[in-house]
């Protein structure tokens, strides 16, 4: 049985205006447009966005 992807989106943006992420399954995280949530679904690697997350944690402000 698959499990519902739990959406949801940062808590530095507004609900209308960032991205929405699924991270509730081990393997993938999915991430939609919140103003358009029917355009498709981004399916990234647990690993891969990990990575990601680190390297803008990390990164300078401009």
């Amino acid at each position: 049985m698959s499990e519902n992807p739990n959406w949801r989106t940062s808590s530095y943006t507004s609900q209308d205006s960032c991205v929405e992420i699924a991270d509730n399954k081990p393997q993938t995280v999915l991430v939609r447009d919140t103003k358009n949530r029917n355009y498709g679904v981004v399916a990234v690697a647990s690993e891969a966005w990990k990575a990601f997350m680190q390297g803008i944690k990390h990164r300078p402000s401009v």
